[in-house]
């Protein structure tokens, strides 16, 4: 039986908590809703790029999360020496091109693990500390309301592919 995207319960986040935690609840929420997306498909469905002429797919969005995570968050914030994804910075980027249906549990788990990573990351980090990007300082706060714009964008794309894929809309 071929790998499915597993069923995920999206984090409910309170309302009130103070802005760190508000800007971390929100963006776990939308990362949750990209897997929330996905659910119930396969490997195949998954890579499936339903929005013609675009070239988006959930598993190409999976790996371009992915790599975004990776860039501000351990790369940009953390400054740690990882391994660019999906051609980053050889002015070819496959985030969208290089699928393999076949890798999609193992992209989908990498995403996971990416999260954990980037979150251990910038545990402790400070929302007005600052460091230097290729434009110029910008802060932590920066950086988590990115990565929820960032992510906002793509799960409407996100809608637009899986109603294509097998008419599933909403959530």
């Amino acid at each position: 039986m071929p790998w499915t995207a597993p069923t995920v319960t999206r984090p409910s986040g309170s309302l009130v908590a103070d802005e760190r935690t508000m800007l971390r609840e929100l963006l776990q929420w939308h990362r949750e809703t990209l897997l929330h997306k996905c659910a119930g498909l396969t490997g195949e469905q998954l890579a499936t790029r339903s929005v013609p002429p675009s070239g988006l797919s959930l598993l190409g969005l999976l790996r371009h999360l992915r790599k975004v995570e990776r860039i501000w968050l351990r790369t940009r914030v953390a400054g740690e020496a990882v391994e660019p994804l999906h051609g980053f910075g050889t002015g070819r980027e496959d985030d969208f091109d290089e699928l393999d249906p076949t890798r999609a549990q193992a992209e989908y788990e990498a995403l996971l693990e990416e999260w954990r990573l980037a979150d251990a990351a910038v545990e402790g980090l400070g929302l007005d500390e600052t460091f230097e990007g290729p434009h110029g300082p910008f802060s932590l706060r920066f950086v988590h309301l990115h990565l929820i714009g960032e992510y906002a964008r793509h799960n409407g794309h996100a809608d637009l592919v899986r109603e294509r894929v097998d008419g599933v809309t909403g959530g």
